[in-house]
């Protein structure tokens, strides 16, 4: 399974009920078995001309209503984040994972090289973060910056994290011990499972990994709307749902009335950038004209 996925299940399944794991085990069978029956939909979902937010959009719409809440977050998010022609595949190994977790009590975990780990951890810290509102992203950024010097500073402490000879749960417990009360629910389950799911040798370089990971889903968080004129409540509501539909995630809008912009609106948020501006379309044209293409098109049409 893709790293990143592995981690990103083993944060929503680690959490259920065995009631809720059950029903999202059947789900999932049920999802892989109406790929493999529905060319259809296999084509769709493996098709790499369609982009992962689109695939993810489609999935979400097919699933809406007919299977929980869990099942639909795993299968958008495979469909969103898995090369496509791998998407069908990785809604099986979602399947078996699951289907593990029910009768086994564990999640299983590929043994994976460094990178590998800092994505699986990544794709842990996406389903954490997913549940949070944006005003808390900086706080876990802080939180986790201190742990990782805290550990870099102190020896002893370092020695014990990193010792790939102690137990998984050792190693948990003394994380624990230290961070539990004194700091967010979320930092803390993101500092244990960088020891359940990072590389022993790597927990520093892990922790700083995700504080920069952290504050890069909150730059997709927000967008910084430049527009050329107020927006009315329900333009804002369609344009942070356009949005949401178009990142994957919920979306904040920050907006600033530009009216030099002539007209319509400039979206930046994360390193996506949409240009539907007056001013924007203008400047095309106008190094279209500077460039020649301008003269070009029109001498072809009139050929």
């Amino acid at each position: 399974m893709l790293p990143k996925l592995e981690g990103y299940a083993a944060a929503l399944l680690g959490t259920l009920e065995a009631a809720d794991l059950s029903t999202v085990a059947g789900d999932l069978v049920a999802l892989e078995q109406t790929v493999l029956t529905r060319g259809d939909l296999r084509g769709v979902l493996a098709d790499t001309s369609i982009a992962g937010s689109v695939r993810g959009v489609i999935v979400r719409e097919l699933l809406a209503n007919k299977v929980s809440d869990t099942t639909v977050r795993l299968a958008v998010f495979a469909a969103t984040t898995v090369p496509a022609q791998e998407v069908p595949r990785a809604i099986g190994e979602l399947s078996q994972s699951a289907h593990h977790l029910v009768e086994s009590g564990f999640i299983e975990r590929s043994n994976l090289g460094l990178l590998g780990a800092r994505k699986r951890v990544g794709g842990y810290a996406d389903a954490i973060l997913e549940d949070l509102a944006t005003d808390d992203f900086a706080t876990i950024e802080r939180e986790l910056f201190t742990w990782a010097r805290t550990i870099e500073d102190n020896q002893e402490l370092r020695r014990l994290l990193v010792d790939r000879d102690a137990s998984i749960d050792a190693r948990v417990a003394v994380t624990d011990q230290l961070l539990n009360g004194r700091v967010s629910a979320a930092t803390l389950a993101l500092a244990r499972y960088v020891i359940v799911g990072g590389r022993p040798r790597d927990v520093v370089g892990t922790l700083d990994f995700l504080v920069d990971h952290v504050a890069e889903a909150r730059n997709w968080r927000v967008a910084r709307v430049h527009a050329a004129r107020s927006l009315n409540e329900q333009d804002q509501i369609d344009l942070a749902r356009s949005l949401s539909a178009l990142t994957g995630g919920s979306v904040e809008l920050q907006i600033a009335e530009e009216p030099d912009l002539l007209g319509g609106v400039l979206v930046e948020v994360g390193d996506l950038r949409l240009d539907a501006t007056t001013r924007g379309r203008l400047s095309t044209l106008r190094d279209a004209v500077a460039s020649g293409h301008f003269y070009e098109s029109a001498l072809k049409q009139n050929d």
